[in-house]
C-alpha cells in the first residue's frame, strides 16, 4: 500500500521500505511528479526534467527488487541535480543563456555515481547565473521562491535544491558550496546541508582542481538522509585531485556523540561579519535554549585576519579560470554577478594571488586556537532573514553598505576558507515564522564527528519546540508577485511550460 504522505518521508525510511518490498519505486516517482506538477509553480524550484526516462529507470529499479538484486545505497530514490552538474541527456544549463541549448553527452564524477548507487535522475534544480550568488535567480529559468513564502528569496546557489526538499518534492538533491551555497538556502529552507571537507567528495567541473574553496555535498530534511547520500558520492576520483582514499560507507550511519559531553563555543560573528541586531538577538536566544543539552557552551573571541580581501582574492581566481573563454568572446553574455567577479579577478596582479593563498593559510592556523577547548563552534548560518527576492542581495545590513554583493554571505565564507567541515542544521524559526539556520563548525577534517553531532543536536532539537525543524504548509502556498519566471529574459525553451519545467532534449 502506498503511504497518503509518501513524498514526506525520509529519504532513508523510502530507501528501507523499497528494499523491503514495501515502497515501489514506480509508485515513488509517480508520487514525486504529482507533488512537482502540482507544488513546483509556486517555488520555481525544479527547472528541466526528463519524466519518461525516469519512469523507465523506475520500472527497472522496481524489477530488480522483485528479482531479489543487491540494491545501491539510493535504489529507486528520485534525484534532483543542482543545474551546474552536468546530466547525460538532460538540459544543463547553469542558469546562463549562454548555455540555455547545452544537453551534455554524460554526466558528471558526482551524478555518476548517484546513479550507480541507485538513485533516479527526475530533473535538475534551480541556481543563480553561474552560480554566482546566494539568490537563485536567473534570466533562463526566473527565480526560485522561499517555501515558506514565495515572495522571499531561497537562498542560493542551491536555492532550487533546498526548496524542493523542504516542498517534499523530491527525496535527494545535490548542492555545492564556495562561500555558502549549501549552507544558506539550506537555512532559509528549512533543510540540512553539509559542507564537506574539500576531497571528500569529487567535483569534476571546478576549473582550479587544486583549489580547497569549492565543493560538492549532500542536502537532506534530515541528517541522516545526507550522510545518505554522502556515502554514496564521497571517495577517491582523479577528476578532483584534492580527493584520497576512503570509506564512504563510514558516513552511512551518523557517528554516536553524546551532547552531555560536549564543549560547545559560539560565535556571533567570527569577529569579522556584519550580523544584522534582529538575528543577534535570536541567536542569542537559540543558545540560551539549547545551552543545557551541552557540557558546557561558551563565547568566543576570534581574530581571523584579513578573511573578506582573502575571499575576494580567491573567489575571483575561481571566475577567471571558469569564465574567461565567454568573457573575452562577449563580456555581455555573462550576467552583472559573474561579470563582475571576472573583472575583479583580472584586474589582480600576481602579488594579490600570493598574498590570499598566504593569507589562507594563516587562517586556517588561527582558527586552530579557536578549538584548544572546544569541540564544535556555533553560528548563525546567514545574517539576515530571507528578503524579497526581487532585491538581488543584501545590499545593507544594519544600515551598513556592503562592498560586493556577496559580502553578506560572509558567516559562511569565513568557514570555507579554514577548510573546516560545516553544517546547517534547521533550528527553528525567526520572528516572522520563517526558517532559522544553526551552522555547526567541527574540527579539521573531522567530517564524521561533525554529522555525529550535528544528528545527536537534531534529535535533541525534536523535543524543543523552539528548536525543532518548521515544516512549510503547503495549503498556504500562495503565488509570488510578481511571477517566479517574470525575470526571464532569453525566449522560452522548446518543451517549457509556465511552472518553469521543460522537458530533456
Amino acid at each position: 500500500m502506498q503511504h497518503p504522505d509518501i513524498t514526506s518521508l525520509t529519504a532513508v525510511e523510502m530507501r528501507r521500505r523499497i528494499g523491503a518490498r514495501q515502497l515501489s519505486p514506480v509508485e515513488l516517482l509517480e508520487a514525486c511528479i504529482a507533488r512537482i506538477e502540482a507544488v513546483n509553480p509556486y517555488v520555481n524550484a525544479v527547472t528541466a526534467t526528463c519524466f519518461e526516462r525516469a519512469r523507465a529507470e523506475a520500472r527497472a529499479a522496481e524489477q530488480a527488487v522483485m528479482r531479489g538484486e543487491t540494491l545501491g545505497l539510493l535504489h529507486g530514490l528520485p534525484l534532483g541535480v543542482k543545474d551546474l552538474e552536468e546530466t547525460a541527456g538532460l538540459l544543463t544549463t547553469y542558469g546562463s543563456p549562454i548555455h540555455r541549448g547545452n544537453v551534455p553527452a554524460a554526466d558528471n564524477v558526482l551524478v555518476a555515481r548517484l546513479r550507480a548507487a541507485g538513485a533516479i535522475v527526475a530533473g535538475k534544480t534551480n541556481v543563480p547565473e553561474m552560480g554566482a550568488g546566494a539568490n537563485t535567480r536567473n534570466p533562463v529559468w526566473g527565480a526560485t521562491g522561499n517555501p515558506f513564502d514565495p515572495n522571499l528569496n531561497a537562498g542560493g546557489s542551491s536555492g532550487g535544491s533546498a526548496a524542493a526538499l523542504a516542498l517534499d518534492l523530491l527525496p535527494v538533491c545535490t548542492g555545492s558550496d564556495t562561500g555558502g551555497s549549501l549552507r544558506i538556502p539550506a537555512a532559509k529552507c528549512g533543510v540540512v546541508g553539509f559542507r564537506p571537507s574539500p576531497g571528500v567528495v569529487p567535483s569534476s567541473r571546478k576549473p582550479l582542481g587544486w583549489t580547497p574553496i569549492s565543493v560538492v555535498g549532500p542536502m537532506g530534511r534530515t541528517v541522516a538522509d545526507a550522510c545518505l547520500q554522502l556515502a554514496a558520492s564521497a571517495g577517491l576520483s582523479a577528476a578532483d585531485p584534492l580527493t584520497y582514499e576512503l570509506d564512504p560507507l563510514s558516513f552511512l550511519c551518523p557517528q554516536d556523540v553524546d551532547l552531555g559531553g560536549l564543549r560547545v563555543g559560539y560565535t556571533e560573528d567570527f569577529g569579522a561579519c556584519a550580523v544584522d541586531d534582529g538575528i543577534r538577538a535570536l541567536f542569542r536566544e537559540k543558545i540560551s535554549a539549547m545551552r543545557p543539552l551541552f557540557r558546557s557552551c561558551e563565547p568566543l573571541a576570534l581574530d581571523l585576519g584579513e578573511v573578506h580581501r582573502c575571499f575576494d582574492v580567491l573567489r575571483a581566481e575561481a571566475f577567471v579560470a571558469g569564465m574567461r573563454e565567454a568573457y573575452e568572446r562577449d563580456p555581455q553574455s555573462l550576467g552583472p554577478n559573474p561579470r563582475a567577479n571576472f573583472e575583479m579577478g583580472a584586474a589582480m596582479r600576481l602579488l594579490d594571488c600570493a598574498w590570499a593563498q598566504a593569507e589562507q593559510t594563516r587562517i586556517l592556523a588561527r582558527f586552530q586556537a579557536a578549538f584548544r577547548d572546544v569541540d564544535v563552534i556555533l553560528a548563525p548560518t546567514t545574517p539576515v532573514p530571507p528578503f524579497p527576492w526581487t532585491l538581488p542581495h543584501a545590499a545593507t545590513i544594519n544600515g551598513q553598505a556592503q562592498e560586493n554583493y556577496y559580502r553578506w554571505l560572509s558567516l559562511t565564507y569565513v568557514t570555507t576558507l579554514t577548510t573546516h567541515p560545516s553544517l546547517s542544521l534547521p533550528c527553528g524559526t525567526d520572528r516572522a515564522g520563517l526558517p532559522f539556520g544553526l551552522q555547526i563548525v567541527g574540527r579539521f577534517r573531522a567530517d564524521r564527528h561533525t554529522l555525529g553531532v550535528a544528528h545527536a543536536m537534531e534529535q535533541a532539537f525534536n523535543g524543543i519546540e523552539a528548536l525543532r525543524r518548521p515544516v512549510p504548509d503547503v495549503r498556504r502556498l500562495r503565488r509570488a508577485e510578481p511571477a517566479l519566471d517574470s525575470i526571464v529574459t532569453a525566449p522560452p525553451l522548446h518543451g517549457a511550460t509556465s511552472t518553469g519545467t521543460a522537458s530533456a532534449v
